[in-house]
């Protein structure tokens, strides 16, 4: 009688680890899309002091990478996790590395907007950036929401999302060098702009690599580095098999 349920209880405390460390990473998601959304609003306000204030916060977001990840290592060492199971810690894992790249991302943003001065003659080229800051910090929160939910579907919609974000990308670089061109005396300003758009582009790319770790923990596969077409296909055969 004592074996199965010592067994039930080591199965129940497990249980609540996995619970506990996947509500750690959702609390340090939130302090994440908060950086970014504070390095956002300072760039769309020209805020100085929340620019330099959402800077500061990086700190705060490292020290809960590396709690996270020794709890992960914790549970590998102790639980030795089997199937979905150790997906989920490993996906963890390599969850909080991308939102601690994001908040590294977010502090540049946060940096560069808060010496940054609207100014007239360069407020449509702000507006494009804007924009592309709008898309990062949806996206974030879209990764968020599908790691909460373990939502596939919305998982790979953050592969579809990452495409607009990278055209949008493309266009601020193009207005900035055609803007260089025609006044030099704009390159330095320009030359933060495209700094922000870079770490934008980059936030995004780190949201996709957390869709894609939400696939990995539902059905098992490693989509990293695979065509959206590619995935869009196998995720569509697998969903045949179970119905």
């Amino acid at each position: 009688m004592q074996g199965p349920t010592l067994g039930h209880h080591i199965s129940r405390r497990f249980d609540e680890d996995l619970e506990r460390v996947r509500s750690r990473v959702l609390e340090m998601g939130g302090l994440v899309e908060a950086q970014l959304g504070a390095a956002v609003n300072a760039l769309i306000a020209s805020d100085h002091e929340l620019g330099a204030r959402a800077a500061r916060q990086d700190h705060t977001i490292n020290a809960m990478e590396v709690a996270i990840d020794e709890e992960c290592q914790r549970l590998l060492a102790i639980r030795s996790p089997a199937a979905s199971d150790l997906r989920l810690v490993v996906a963890i894992i390599k969850t909080i590395t991308d939102l601690e790249r994001i908040g590294d991302e977010g502090q540049k943003v946060a940096y560069i907007a808060s010496r940054m001065v609207a100014s007239e003659t360069t407020s449509d080229h702000y507006r494009q950036v804007k924009h592309l800051a709008r898309l990062a910090l949806h996206s974030v929160h879209e990764a968020l929401d599908s790691f909460a939910r373990l939502d596939a579907d919305a998982a790979l919609g953050l592969s579809r999302d990452d495409r607009i974000l990278d055209q949008e990308y493309e266009a601020v670089q193009r207005q900035g060098i055609t803007l260089m061109l025609e006044d030099p005396r704009a390159i330095r300003r320009v030359l933060d702009v495209l700094w922000v758009a870079r770490a934008l582009e980059r936030i995004g790319d780190h949201a996709k690599n957390i869709g894609e770790y939400v696939i990995y923990m539902v059905y098992g596969k490693d989509v990293r580095h695979t065509k959206l077409e590619e995935i869009e296909r196998a995720l569509n055969e697998r969903g045949t098999e179970r119905s």
